[in-house]
Formats: C-alpha cells, sequence, structure tokens
C-alpha cells in the first residue's frame, strides 16, 4: 500500500497540470479570437515583448496625430487668406532667395517673417470683457425706432485694452468700438436696426474680434446668441363700426327670412311643411286660422381676408406693401373685435413644378400678434394662384362666410373681380380693396361687388366708413 500511493499521487499532479493550462491556453485563444480591435489587427494574439512595443509605437504615433490635427484647426481658424498668401510668399522668398542667391529676394522674405511674428504676438492673450446684448423690443413696426443695446462689462482689477465687437444686424454688419473700461466699469453702447422694410432681421451674435494690423490673423470670440425683431407691417386702427355691413348674431340681421331664428319678423298663415312648434295660439284664436311666426335669418359673422401675392397682379412692390398693410389691419380689427376671421395668401407652386399648387396658406388668427408676425413674411412670387382661384378655394373650403375682403394690385381688371366675387356663395358681401400708391380714392358699387381703391393706408378707414354707409 504504501508503494501504490507515491505513484497514484505522481500520476494525478501532471494530468491536472496539463488540464488547468489547456483550459487557460483555449479561453485564451477564445477570447483573442472574438477580439476585432486595433491591436489583434497589428499582432494577432501574440503577447512577446516586441508585440508590446509595436502597439505602444501606434498608440504614441495616433497621439500625436491627433494633437498635431487640432494644432491645425486651431492655426486654420484664425489664419486669413492673406495670413496664407504671406506665409507662401514668405517661403518662396526664402527658398529661391538663398538658393539663387538674390539678397532682395531674401530681404523681401525676412519683411514676411517679420509680419508672421508681429502677428502671433497680436493673438496673444485673451480678453477681460463681459459682452451681453440686450433688445428692448423683438416687435416693432415699419418706421418705428428699433435698437439693439451691447453692453461691456471689465470684471477685473485693471482698466482694459480698447477693442472692437462685431454686431450683424440683418445682412449687414456694424462694428462696436469698445473703448479702455475702468476696474469694475461698464459701456453701453445702442445700435440701430433698420425698420424701413417688414420681415424678420438676425441680429447678433456679438463677436469679439482679435487681429493684427495688417489682417494675417483674426481671431473671433462669439460672445451672445443671436436674436430676431420682427418688423410688422403698418397698420392702422379701423373702428369697429367701420365694420357695420357685417352680419352677426349680436348685429344687423339679414333680409332672409326663416322659420326659426331670434330676430322676430312676422305672422303668416300656416302652409304645409311648417313646424308646428312655430304656431302661434293668440293670432289663431283670433282668425280662425293656423297663423305661425316668421323669423329674420341672423348670422354669426366669418371674415375672410384673401390678399394676392401673384407678382403679376402687383406693378411694384410698394403697391404689395401698402396691400399687405390694408390686409393686416382688416385682420387685427376682426380679431380684437372677437370675430370669426380667416386670412388666406395663395400659396407659391415650387420652380420645377410639373403643374400648379391649387392651395391657400391659411394665417394663424389665434392673436393679433401672431397675424403680424406671419405678414412679416408674406412676400411676392411669380408663380402663384390668381385671386379668382383664391376666392374659389377659399369660398369652396370656408364655411358661413359674412364678407369677404379682396386685397389687389392695380393691375386688376374689374372683369378678373366680378370673376371672383362670383367664385363665394350667394349672399356673401364681397368687397374688393385695390390698391395704388397715391391714387385717389374710388368707391364703385357693381352687383354682388363692391370695388374701393386706397392711395394710402389712411383711405381704408374712410372707404369702410363710406361702404357701411351705403
Amino acid at each position: 500500500m504504501t508503494d501504490r500511493r507515491p505513484a497514484t499521487t505522481r500520476s494525478r499532479r501532471p494530468s491536472s497540470t496539463r488540464s488547468r493550462r489547456g483550459s487557460g491556453a483555449s479561453e485564451r485563444t477564445g477570447t483573442v479570437a472574438g477580439l476585432t480591435n486595433v491591436r489583434t489587427r497589428l499582432v494577432g494574439d501574440r503577447d512577446s515583448v516586441a508585440a508590446d512595443a509595436v502597439v505602444g509605437v501606434v498608440r504614441l504615433w495616433a497621439t500625436a496625430w491627433r494633437l498635431v490635427g487640432r494644432a491645425w484647426d486651431e492655426v486654420s481658424s484664425v489664419v486669413t487668406g492673406l495670413g496664407w498668401t504671406v506665409a507662401v510668399l514668405t517661403l518662396v522668398a526664402f527658398v529661391a532667395g538663398y538658393r539663387l542667391g538674390l539678397r532682395e529676394v531674401v530681404v523681401v522674405g525676412f519683411a514676411g517673417a517679420l509680419l508672421i511674428v508681429v502677428a502671433a504676438v497680436a493673438l496673444i492673450g485673451r480678453s477681460r470683457l463681459l459682452v451681453r446684448m440686450r433688445l428692448p423690443q423683438h416687435r416693432v413696426a415699419v418706421g418705428d425706432p428699433a435698437a439693439v443695446v451691447v453692453t461691456a462689462e471689465n470684471p477685473g482689477r485693471l482698466p482694459s485694452v480698447p477693442s472692437t465687437v462685431e454686431v450683424p444686424v440683418g445682412v449687414g454688419l456694424v462694428d462696436v468700438a469698445i473703448p479702455a473700461i475702468a476696474a469694475k466699469g461698464t459701456f453701453e453702447q445702442e445700435v440701430p436696426v433698420p425698420t424701413t422694410r417688414r420681415g424678420v432681421l438676425d441680429v447678433g451674435p456679438v463677436t469679439g474680434v482679435r487681429a493684427d494690423p495688417v489682417g494675417l490673423v483674426r481671431r473671433e470670440v462669439v460672445w451672445t446668441a443671436r436674436e430676431q425683431v420682427i418688423v410688422h407691417p403698418r397698420t392702422i386702427a379701423i373702428p369697429s363700426t367701420s365694420t357695420g355691413l357685417v352680419r352677426d348674431l349680436e348685429g344687423q340681421a339679414t333680409t332672409d327670412l326663416s322659420p326659426a331664428d331670434i330676430a322676430f319678423h312676422a305672422i303668416r298663415e300656416y302652409m304645409p311643411g311648417d313646424d308646428p312648434r312655430t304656431i302661434h295660439w293668440k293670432s289663431t284664436a283670433k282668425s280662425g286660422a293656423l297663423m305661425v311666426r316668421q323669423f329674420e335669418d341672423t348670422r354669426r359673422s366669418h371674415l375672410v381676408v384673401a390678399l394676392g401675392s401673384s407678382r403679376a397682379e402687383f406693378a411694384d412692390g410698394d403697391e404689395f406693401e401698402l396691400a399687405v398693410s390694408a390686409a393686416a389691419s382688416l385682420g387685427t380689427r376682426a380679431i380684437r373685435d372677437g370675430r370669426d376671421v380667416t386670412v388666406v395668401v395663395s400659396e407659391r407652386t415650387p420652380e420645377f413644378a410639373k403643374r400648379p399648387v391649387y392651395a391657400v396658406h391659411r394665417l394663424p388668427t389665434v392673436t393679433p400678434t401672431r397675424l403680424l408676425d406671419d405678414f412679416a413674411t408674406v412676400g411676392l412670387a411669380e408663380a402663384c394662384l390668381p385671386i379668382a382661384e383664391v376666392a374659389r378655394i377659399v369660398g369652396n373650403d370656408t364655411a358661413g362666410i359674412s364678407v369677404a375682403f379682396l386685397v389687389v394690385g392695380s393691375t386688376v381688371e374689374l372683369p378678373a373681380l366680378r370673376l371672383a366675387a362670383t367664385r363665394f356663395p350667394v349672399g356673401v358681401e364681397v368687397v374688393a380693396v385695390i390698391c395704388e400708391p397715391e391714387a385717389q380714392p374710388r368707391f364703385l358699387r357693381v352687383a354682388g361687388l363692391t370695388v374701393m381703391t386706397i392711395g394710402y393706408l389712411d383711405d381704408l378707414r374712410t372707404a369702410l366708413h363710406r361702404s357701411a354707409a351705403a
């Protein structure tokens, strides 16, 4: 028994060792085989010192390449086109001057090198200023004064050096010179915003500029975010009495008769088909025959303001601006009066479309401000539906229209306006507003159509008074 135990012990140790080595090798082989990273592509499953050295060299090269790329991005972001030109000319001057022995060319190279050194020194340092931008008003009307306030603050303990910031205003660029500011001091300057034309103007961001005197390098620091100034079209206040031609529940009743409504009209004899609930029993008892009540039909006012946007319907841009102001005045007055109003313009047809787009764009009428915001972006287009087609689409898609205002330019003739008036349902009061700057106000009534010609925006108020009186 003593001879068998050592033999048994010696036979188990090698087998267990072989099994552990085999399992570790299989696990390592399986792990390496499942990897597809950069190391396996370079050295595979090798674990030697040479493999680690190759991996280290590659990692060092990748880090150095990233640093070089980052430095190149920094340099390319501050060097201008003139700077690159001077750098290339300096290098060419040195090479050509020394190779050909031309001292004058070498002098040019040294002059370029001096400019490069001066430009590099100009970029050293950081601005200690804190620059902010403030818009007192984000919405203004055409012609109203507007400005953006640029504020610079020096939070440091030493006076700041003079600098310059740039403020983009619309398509322009305004340079604001900031003088030396004392410690803990501030500086403010107003930058005017042009409001001669309606539209949406992008203001900002305020950008700090550090550059050399020649213009070889330029470093920009963005201080603020971009803001918008919406320039609304000019509008006038139209009194509510000027819309007396509108029929609504609280105002005048129509001449259309109805068997059931609010405004009482008369009592007549019963006819087959009348509602028995409308029988007036006192009159029936007196006359001995069935008598029923008859009412005048009252309607909730629903205004439609349709603005033509086809370039063919306006002589020039001034006519269109007058038309936009007139349509905006009508729409905002209806919203303030609490009436149901629909304001539409024609949709634009894309330039390469195969067929015209038969649709209209409805402007939001939730509040006067929302409506004016959209009116600020309305513009003329070559491919738009004429006013007659706009009237047809609105007449078919909008129910309960009482009055429809068609705002057009001077090139639209009376036959086209009469055709547009026929596209609305029977009983709709159609008013065409022809905008012709500096023209004499005119007023014309034809069958189913009222035509107003205005030369100034103030003429619209007088024309509406006259239409209501008529």
